[in-house]
């Protein structure tokens, strides 16, 4: 056999591993999102008494969508509302958060600054239920716990943000283009605010879409911190109603449906910035 022939056999079965990873991966995430979709269109009887992968007798998707929206006075809607606030409100400060830190971190020249960069690291190395308790405490002492701002504070800091932001600020802004903009008299805030911004949109893009997911698939943080049911998010409303099915199994329809409503605006926001996102995650690549 050839060189050209064993090069090409490499390059073929190399091809057909990554594929079979990838789709294994695939399955991995779409199947449960699959036996959502399926079983929230089923009755709470033919819940138990059919296959699990396909749909039911009956068509129901639309009636148990209602049944979640309108059960307990409309208490799911009030949870969607809170999730939104965390979610919007954390993620959107946070990136600002993490666009004025990343940038000062990649182009201020100050003492201490490798030293800072470091513990922003060791920040992303931290699991958030790590700090749940320590912050319950400090809020407790504050006296904020049982309210927005318990959830809320938390959420406003990113350290994988503020990390993605000063490696995409390195590469993405010239020392050049500040220099003109200091030259032509502008101040440090308006040239953070109308240049740094805009160079870094397709990375703030990224560090918005995953600090939105992460507070809106958030459990543990709102489970220590919230004890009140009007301020609950999605995530801890459907698991007190996964707790009473031992007693009312018509709550186990009404936990698939909402856990159906949840995933869709993550899946309306994953469609509409994917293609910045794609692009927040490379263009520190093709231009270092």
């Amino acid at each position: 056999m050839s060189a050209e022939n064993r090069t090409a056999g490499a390059k073929a079965s190399t091809k057909i591993l990554v594929t079979s990873i990838l789709t294994l991966v695939a399955i991995y995430f779409v199947v449960p999102a699959y036996w959502v979709v399926v079983n929230a269109t089923k009755s709470s009887d033919a819940l138990f008494s059919t296959n699990g992968f396909w749909f039911g007798p009956e068509f129901q998707l639309l009636e148990n969508l209602r049944d979640v929206l309108t059960v307990n006075e409309g208490v799911f809607v009030r949870w969607a509302g809170n999730s939104l606030l965390y979610s919007g409100v954390g993620a959107l400060v946070a990136t600002y958060f993490a666009a004025a830190a990343g940038y000062a971190l990649a182009k201020y020249r100050f003492r201490g600054r490798e030293t800072v960069f470091g513990l922003v690291l060791g920040g992303v190395l931290v699991p958030g239920t790590a700090t749940a308790l320590p912050l319950f405490f400090v809020f407790s002492a504050v006296g904020i716990t049982n309210t927005y701002w318990a959830v809320l504070i938390p959420s406003l800091i990113s350290p994988f943000g503020m990390f993605l932001a000063r490696i995409y600020a390195q590469a993405a802004i010239p020392d050049s283009m500040l220099e003109s903009g200091r030259l032509d008299g502008a101040g440090e805030l308006r040239i953070f605010h109308t240049l740094v911004l805009r160079q870094l949109a397709p990375a703030l893009v990224t560090v918005f879409l995953f600090q939105f997911v992460a507070i809106w698939n958030n459990y543990f943080l709102p489970l220590v911190m919230l004890a009140d049911e009007e301020l609950y998010p999605i995530t801890l409303g459907l698991d007190t109603w996964l707790a009473q099915t031992d007693r009312l199994p018509q709550f186990f329809q009404l936990t698939i449906g909402g856990a159906l409503l949840s995933i869709v605006p993550l899946a309306i926001l994953m469609l509409v910035l994917q293609r910045y996102w794609r692009g927040g995650l490379t263009e520190g690549a093709v231009k270092g």
